[in-house]
């Protein structure tokens, strides 16, 4: 019976895009969160018709940043390890 060799493989880490997006989308949404929860203006409010555009466009990238990382937490990248050439 023959037995097939096995492929060794690992994560791809911190080159997967995914992190590298879930970086910068974190980044901007903590931003727009600190910049919307305090020092947003009634002024600002108004003219964006009553909503805290900056507050809720914060939150909704900070969920975006959890869903990418929690994305490449549960499906990593693998990238087939070479077996080292005896050449």
């Amino acid at each position: 019976m023959a037995t097939e060799p096995t492929r060794r493989t690992r994560k791809a880490g911190a080159f997967d895009i995914r992190l590298i997006i879930a970086l910068l989308t974190g980044v901007y949404g903590i931003v727009l969160t600190i910049m919307g929860a305090a020092f947003t203006s009634d002024a600002e409010i108004a003219k964006a018709a009553g909503v805290n555009i900056n507050l809720w466009g914060g939150a909704g990238l900070l969920v975006f940043t959890a869903l990418f990382v929690l994305w490449a937490l549960v499906r990593p990248i693998r990238v087939p390890q070479e077996p080292p050439s005896g050449e």
